[in-house]
């Protein structure tokens, strides 16, 4: 029987786990990210043969048991390691940097002026999907903003406090306008934001954003969040782990898991 590549990718993380190696730990002795083993053990990323070859090596099994018909995960188990298994996500607690947020707030309402869909639904996933894109490809946080799973889909930790210190400081204005019929809260940026103050990287990954969802309705960016990894993969209310980026699939990845290894294989 020939195995396809998810089956391939489910076999590594039954025996990873036998084994009692964390996604972190093989990762780092294969020498690739952790969201690219990710992406393996998924089936959405092609496995080189050096990779695969790695793989066997660190997890003691030989390529030809690994892709066999009679494949048993059980009987690599290393007791002494199976604790370690079980917390498989890494420990990423975000830490909201106020000033940044307000500052890419004003960033987006400036490159959005002028646009009469862009209401507070529309913002706020502009919002959500700078700070979960930029920590697809980064691994790093961008504003350090908390989001919670709510009906009309991911919504900003504190963004009311934030908005309103904003409006007391005359930077934004808040006006009640009439869209297609609904009724729409909208932001009038009054000043500029600090663009000393962002990384390259981060307007690029901010500007792809905009580019891509600015024109969108809010219906249609609320429908299309309801419909990425981590939004699905959290509970009604509770905050969203930043770390679920790591099991989106297209067309919400941004990141090339692809090139983590030849980047990687070419140092």
């Amino acid at each position: 029987m020939d195995i396809n590549q998810k089956e391939i990718g489910k076999r590594i993380a039954r025996i990873r786990k036998a084994k009692g190696f964390s996604q972190e730990e093989l990762a780092n002795l294969i020498g690739i990210s952790r969201p690219s083993l990710t992406q393996i053990e998924l089936g959405n990323r092609n496995i080189s043969v050096i990779e695969l070859k790695s793989i066997s090596n660190n997890l003691t099994i030989s390529i030809d048991a690994l892709l066999g018909n009679d494949f048993n995960q059980f009987e690599y188990a290393d007791n002494e390691k199976i604790e370690r298994a079980k917390n498989e996500i890494r420990i990423s607690v975000p830490q909201l940097n106020k000033e940044k947020f307000q500052n890419i707030l004003l960033y987006l309402l400036e490159k959005c002026a002028g646009k009469p869909n862009i209401g507070e639904t529309l913002l706020y996933k502009l919002l959500y999907f700078s700070d979960f894109n930029y920590y697809e490809l980064y691994e790093e946080h961008l504003t350090g903003a908390e989001y919670r799973k709510l009906t009309y889909g991911p919504v900003p930790q504190n963004i009311n406090s934030i908005i309103n210190e904003l409006i007391v400081s005359d930077k934004i204005k808040r006006v009640k306008t009439q869209f297609h019929q609904y009724r729409q809260t909208r932001y009038i940026p009054l000043a500029k934001p600090d663009l000393t103050k962002m990384k390259a990287s981060e307007k690029e990954v901010i500007d792809q954003v905009v580019h891509q969802y600015s024109n969108w309705s809010a219906a249609a960016i609320s429908d299309y969040s309801h419909k990425d990894m981590p939004w699905l993969a959290s509970k009604d209310g509770a905050v969203i782990d930043y770390e679920l980026v790591f099991y989106r699939e297209h067309p919400y990845s941004v990141r090339n898991y692809e090139e983590d290894f030849e980047n990687t294989s070419s140092e």
